[in-house]
This record gives structure tokens, sequence and C-alpha cells, in this order.
């Protein structure tokens, strides 16, 4: 994306309460162009009753997705959250990146896709950083697509924190049943189990309880996932939960957190889902997130935890396979908008 147009969008943050009906609007984000993402992005944000909101993406992707979805509304170009929109049907849109004559096609991998992609997340990045936005929801995006444009990130997360400032953050998983943050998130497993080092264990922890937190829960109670089989049979399977977990929760305890474990990644679940712990911190990526997405892809909310604003995403992927139908479920879209305005009227914005 441009340096001057993010300059642009990094310019004066709004006035309290200041924008078109009251509230600044949560920033949208239409993800990958050539996945469900438009559709979803425009679905949940039109939804009776959904937070007030501006999308951030190509006009023509828009446009594609609002014929598909929502023929009688309008797509408005606006130049920044604070301009109003012109009726109650019209659905403003910043447009961000290099503008594209035409959508890209319905699902395919392109650098096309993952430039417009990339191009979006930061100016919601931008406008959140400025305060011009509340927050920002996205759209999936395809990790193959954002590398054939070179974006040097595998996913929403890194990128996030990278132009956060390079803040600690972590990824929480939630739905109605449990909720999970993860210790290492996209790399190979290989490399997990080099990267879930004390400090990473003890990044999540503090994230996980100061997450629970921000959810309204007092004192949290949080689960901590061992690395190995059975965490470890006290050393006959890997010494990883005597020598690096267990000391961070003697860590954490000692500041204060209600941690414990490590207990066994294939019982902790069942104990948190049965109301045992508020939050289960997994060790790697689908350790933490194939519990959460077997009760429901529709079910859940991607939080990112530790940023200096408020960030959620549904918990599914592009669905590059059904794009275009008009079929896509927006169900986890929308509760992560309904959860990101929950925690932004938490914070106290």
């Amino acid at each position: 994306m441009a340096g001057d147009q993010l300059e642009d969008l990094a310019g004066a943050p709004s006035p309290a309460g200041g924008s078109a009906g009251g509230l600044v609007p949560l920033g949208v984000t239409l993800g990958d162009p050539s996945g469900i993402g438009p559709e979803i992005a425009l679905r949940a944000v039109i939804a009776e009753g959904a937070p007030q909101s501006i999308l951030l993406g190509q006009r023509a992707v828009a446009e594609r997705a609002r014929a598909l979805v929502a023929p009688e509304w309008t797509i408005q170009v606006v130049s920044g959250p604070e301009e109003a929109a012109l009726s109650p049907r019209h659905l403003r849109l910043i447009e961000t990146g290099v503008p594209l004559a035409q959508a890209p096609d319905y699902g395919q991998v392109s650098a096309a896709s993952g430039a417009a992609a990339f191009a979006a997340i930061r100016a919601g990045i931008a406008l959140a950083m400025a305060g011009r936005t509340s927050g920002i929801v996205t759209a999936p995006i395809h990790k193959e697509a954002l590398s054939a444009a070179g974006v040097p990130f595998p996913g929403h997360t890194e990128m996030l924190a990278h132009y956060a400032g390079d803040v600690p953050v972590a990824m929480m998983l939630a739905n109605d049943v449990i909720r999970t943050v993860l210790v290492t998130i996209h790399v190979s497993l290989r490399d997990a189990i080099g990267l879930a080092d004390f400090d990473a264990q003890m990044r999540a922890i503090r994230l996980a309880h100061e997450g629970c937190r921000a959810f309204g829960i007092a004192a949290p109670r949080v689960a901590v996932a061992g690395l190995n089989p059975h965490a470890g049979e006290g050393g006959l399977f890997g010494r990883e939960e005597i020598e690096i977990i267990a000391p961070a929760i003697a860590a954490a305890r000692a500041e204060g957190i209600d941690a414990s474990g490590p207990w066994p990644g294939d019982t902790v679940f069942m104990q948190a889902r049965k109301g045992a712990f508020d939050v289960v911190v997994a060790q790697y990526h689908d350790q933490g997130l194939i519990p959460v997405k077997y009760l429901g892809l529709e079910e859940g909310v991607n939080i990112t935890l530790g940023l200096p604003f408020v960030r959620t995403s549904p918990d599914h992927g592009t669905a590059f396979d059904i794009a275009g139908q008009g079929i896509a479920d927006p169900r986890s879209m929308s509760l992560a908008l309904s959860q990101a305005r929950a925690m932004v009227l938490a914070r106290g914005a």
C-alpha cells in the first residue's frame, strides 16, 4: 500500500464519539477477494443490530460482493471514517491499495488478491492506531496469495504485531464453550517445539489472563496444556513440561495469575468444556484450534491479544470452493463484529 495513503489514513484522530451515527466505527477488511471474505463482510455489516462499520478494500471487489448478497444497497467510497453515509442503505468503503479494474477470479490463488488483502489490513491498522476507527474486524485471507504478492508475513497475527510496534501478542480462539490462547502460531511443528520456550510460555499465560479479564472474568482460571503426550508422563515422553512449562506456570502464579498444569493436551479441553477452566493455553497451532473448530466454524471468533487496539476475525478460512455462490455462512463474521464492539466498550472507547 502506498505510503502517502497510509499517512493520510493515520491522520488526526476522530473526536470522542465523533463519526457518522455518533460512534467511532469499526474498520472491516474485505479479506482475500477470491474467497468468501467480501460476501460475509457485507452480510455481517448490514445485519440488523450490527455495530457501525466501514469497509476497507477494493471497490471492484466490494461491488461484486454487493451484487451477490446485497443488491439493494449502494457502495459509497469515502475518504475517511468521519464522512457520513448518504443514506441508511449506503455501505461506506475506503478504497485501499492500487485500484483494480475488475475483481480477481473466485477460487484462485493470485498475487493480485494477496496484495489487495494486505493493503486493506495495513489501512485498518493505520486507522485503528490513529483512533479513527474503534478497532478492526478482518475477513479471511489466504497465506499462499500473500506469499505470491511478496508479503513477508504468514498471517494476520504477525503483521498486526509488527505494524502495531512489534508488540507481544497472542492468538485467542473463543466460542461459547471454550477459549484457547496459542504459545506458537504459524510455524512448522518442528519449529514450534523450539519456539515454545519460557518467555513464550509467560507471554501466552499473561495474555490469556488479560484476555479473559477483558471478557469480564475477574479471576481467570488458566490451564496450560503440555507439549508432549500425557504432558510428558513425568519425563518419560519428553522433558519440556518439567524444564520449561512447569517453571513458567510457577512464575505466573507468583505474579498472581491462577495458572495450572501442565495438563495433557488430549483431556484439558474436555475439562475446560465442563467448566473447570476459563481458558486453555495451547502449545502449538493445531493443538489449540482443532478443539475450537470441531465445535463449529460458524460459532468461533479469533481475537488478537496484546494489541493497542481491538482486533477480531472469524475463525475460518477463505473457502475458495464456495466463493461467489452466495451461500457462505456469515455467523462467525457477525460474532467477530459483536465481540469487537463488546471489547471496545469494555475498554471504555
